[in-house]
């Protein structure tokens, strides 16, 4: 069953993908500076809600996600 959006904050969405793959899964999941390079979820956040395209790639993966 895909995951929803609605009522998801980009927050919670990141915060849930960092539980599941950690830093480094994310870092090769999506390519960007801010999971590989000394990475919180406060830069995280930041860059993400600066790039939309970042920020597809990340609700994307979170849609993704297998229930566990």
């Amino acid at each position: 069953m895909a995951r929803n959006l609605q009522g998801k904050t980009l927050e919670a969405i990141l915060t849930e993908l960092v539980e599941a793959y950690g830093w480094d899964g994310m870092a090769q999941r999506i390519a960007i500076q801010c999971f590989s390079n000394d990475p919180s979820i406060k830069s995280s956040l930041k860059f993400l809600r600066k790039t939309p395209w970042a920020r597809a790639k990340v609700e994307q993966l979170f849609i993704s996600l297998p229930d566990l």
